[in-house]
Order: C-alpha cells, then sequence, then structure tokens
C-alpha cells in the first residue's frame, strides 16, 4: 500500500512538471486522458483502414506532444513509445549530467520511423527491430543501430464499469480476474458480457452485471500492442491464427481505437463497458481499475513493482547479445503482460558531443533513475544485467 501510495503521488505530480517543461497545451500532462477522436467503432474491416487514417500522428512524423526543453535548446532529440513518456519526463527533469533533452511522445511506431529516417538523436520503442529493420538501419548508416534496454512495464487490461466493481466489492474481491483466454476472447469480440461464462468460472464469488463490452485498442504503430499481440499470440492459438502480433494488427470488427496510452486511456474512461489496454502508469492516473490476470503457474497477479520485476528476472540468462528479445511464460509472483522498453541509437556517425551527451544520460538513467522508475510502477534494470546495458551503451559512435 506505502508503494502504491507513492507511486500514484508521483505520477499525479507529473502534470505539473508537463506544464513547466512542455511547450505546448497537448504536452501538459502528457499522462492524462485526452480528447477522443470521436467514435471510431469499427463495423467492417475495412474501417480499421479509415480509422489508422485519422490517427493524430502517422508513423513517421513528429507530433506536438514534446516533453522537456525545446528541440532549439536540446542536447538531444529523441521519439517514439507513449508507454514510456512518465519515466522518461523524470529523467530529463532529475539527470544529474545536467543533459537538455527533447522527447516526442508519438508512438513506437514513429519513433521507429523516425530514428531510420536520422531526424532523431534516438529513437524509443517496447518493439525491437525486425531482422528487416537491423538490416536496412546498416544500410542507411554504415553501422548497426544498438538496442538498450532501460525499463520494464506492464501492459494491464483496464475497465469502466461501475457496476462490476460494485459487484467485486459486495463479493470481497479486490480486482476482477483474467486469463489470456478471456482477454483474447474479448478483444475478438466472443466475449461481449462480464457475465460470460468463461469469465464466470475464473471469478466464482462474483454476482458478475451483464455489461456489454467494447474492447478498446491503439490505433497508432504502438509497443504497448506489440507487449499486449505477443502475449496473446504466444497464448491464445485463435489468436495466433486470426490476428499475431505487432505493433500494428488488423483489429476485428467492433472495436474502437484511440491514439496513444491516453487515447485508449481516454476512450476507455468515456465509454461504459469499455476495456482497454494501457501502461499501468496510465490506467492509475486516470483512475482506470486494472485486471488481475492468471500467469503461467495458474497464480492470479495484479500488477505491482515487483511483479512486473519477475517476468524479466526468468529469461536474463537467455537475452542475447543483440538485446532482441520478448518476455512470455511469466510464473511465480509475476505479472504476465509484460516487456521491455529500448533506447534505439547508432554505433556510428553523431557528433561527438551528441555521442557524449546521450551515453551520459543513459548511464545516469541506468544506475541512478532507479527509484524514479520504481515510484511509476516500472522495473528497473540491476544487477549483472545492469552492467551488460552499461557496456552496450558504450558501443554508441564507437564505430568511428
Amino acid at each position: 500500500m506505502r508503494m502504491f501510495t507513492r507511486s500514484v503521488a508521483a505520477i499525479a505530480a507529473l502534470s505539473l512538471l508537463a506544464a513547466a517543461c512542455g511547450g505546448d497545451d497537448t504536452a501538459g500532462d502528457p499522462l492524462a486522458q485526452s480528447e477522443p477522436a470521436g467514435d471510431e467503432t469499427d463495423d467492417t474491416d475495412d474501417d480499421v483502414e479509415g480509422e489508422e487514417e485519422g490517427a493524430e500522428d502517422e508513423p513517421g512524423e513528429l507530433g506536438d506532444d514534446a516533453v522537456g526543453v525545446d528541440e532549439e535548446s536540446a542536447d538531444l532529440l529523441g521519439a517514439g513509445a507513449t508507454f514510456i513518456t512518465p519515466l522518461m519526463l523524470e529523467w530529463i527533469r532529475d539527470n544529474e549530467p545536467g543533459i537538455n533533452v527533447n522527447y516526442q511522445s508519438i508512438g513506437s511506431g514513429g519513433g521507429i520511423a523516425q530514428f531510420l529516417e536520422e531526424t532523431v538523436d534516438f529513437g524509443s520503442s517496447e518493439r525491437y527491430l525486425t531482422d528487416e529493420e537491423v538490416a536496412d538501419a546498416e544500410e542507411i548508416r554504415g553501422c548497426e543501430a544498438i538496442h538498450i534496454p532501460d525499463a520494464f512495464g506492464a501492459v494491464v487490461p483496464a475497465y469502466n464499469d461501475p457496476d462490476l466493481d460494485a459487484a467485486l466489492e459486495a463479493a470481497g474481491q479486490d480486482a476482477i480476474v483474467l486469463d489470456a483466454d478471456t482477454i483474447a476472447g474479448i478483444y475478438l469480440t466472443e466475449i461481449t458480457s462480464w457475465d460470460d461464462p468463461a469469465i464466470a468460472e475464473l471469478n466464482p464469488d462474483v454476482e458478475l452485471p451483464s455489461t456489454a463490452l467494447i474492447p478498446v485498442h491503439r490505433s497508432d504503430g504502438s509497443g504497448t500492442t506489440y507487449i499486449f499481440t505477443t502475449y496473446l499470440d504466444d497464448e491464445n492459438e485463435q489468436w495466433a491464427e486470426e490476428i499475431g502480433n505487432g505493433s500494428e494488427v488488423d483489429w476485428p470488427a467492433g472495436t474502437i481505437g484511440g491514439n496513444g496510452n491516453e487515447g485508449v486511456a481516454a476512450e476507455t474512461q468515456q465509454q461504459p463497458g469499455a476495456v482497454g489496454y494501457l501502461s499501468i502508469a496510465y490506467a492509475i492516473e486516470n483512475d482506470i481499475p486494472m485486471a488481475a490476470v492468471l500467469n503461467a503457474d495458474g497464480n492470479a497477479i495484479h500488477p505491482s513493482v515487483e511483479s512486473v520485476a519477475e517476468g524479466p528476472q526468468t529469461i536474463l540468462d537467455d537475452i542475447p547479445e543483440d538485446f532482441r528479445y520478448d518476455i512470455l511464460g511469466v510464473g511465480g509472483e509475476g505479472f504476465p503482460i509484460v516487456g521491455t522498453h529500448w533506447i534505439l541509437a547508432w554505433e556510428c556517425g553523431y557528433e561527438d558531443a551528441t555521442a557524449d551527451a546521450l551515453k551520459d544520460f543513459l548511464r545516469w538513467a541506468v544506475t541512478d533513475g532507479d527509484d524514479l522508475a520504481e515510484d511509476l510502477l516500472y522495473s528497473p534494470v540491476g544487477g549483472d544485467f545492469e552492467g551488460r546495458v552499461l557496456d552496450e551503451i558504450e558501443r554508441i559512435n564507437s564505430a568511428e
């Protein structure tokens, strides 16, 4: 409870910090819900295409959601994941080397595109580069793209239903319990209400309401989507066959899209019966209830710093040299929907001052930014893995 209270206080403070650091009203609170783009419920598969075109920031375009200093005065310019924005904002403010960073919170798809187009100093994503993108990067720059893990985080199923909250309270149960099959069923639009037998079996003591469920997903290229769909792709055979995984997928008809974690939070709060997937910080900031999820050992786990850290610990010995990996099959007391955030950097081509600034900022974030990460319910890198990450940071500009 102490950790949760401290986390909420730290997240709430971000709105004041963003107002001081950001350059416009959009950046005023990167966690708070934004206005939804309108009713984006898909009636046909073709409607997914139109919804993607309506996103506020198309992949490859820098948006207005900048945090940190103005671009003109920045030592570093980065772009990418909204997933990491709460922590990135704190790191930008508090970093002891005093590096001035302008960070464009536009989604992992945009961050990867901007990185490969060399319009930013670093990219930011919860999806690692594909083999094709790795090859493209080497051709573009003449050296390798480097993946630098800097934090781990949970993607949580969150919902909006006062009737369900009341039913859980009456049963003395802290959270609705879901598993991979029921989450997949909701997003495949085959489970359409809370009182579906599959959900009832997981929550036998709860008198579940018959609220119609509305699945909410990301409409932009998203590392959060990559973590979420990779988990379902690994756990549910029907999902693997019909949807698959990626930072963008073809969502079934009858689902709603929101741009960024902010947009999913907004749609979830404003649509009774909505179920969305979010970085945990956005669920807490917007006071959206979160589900507990059964892990590989059948334990119902609520997301926390400790449960998020459990997953990465189980795979540390198997992480490859290029740091491209997924976290799957989490058991024990680990929350099962968890992923890595990577900074994407170059092995060559920076001016010395830019390379030094990027290395200084990342060294500090990895070694001294741990408390800030935990306050926001991210799990920091640590132990022997921290040493490997620090060695990877030293590769920046090393091929010059």
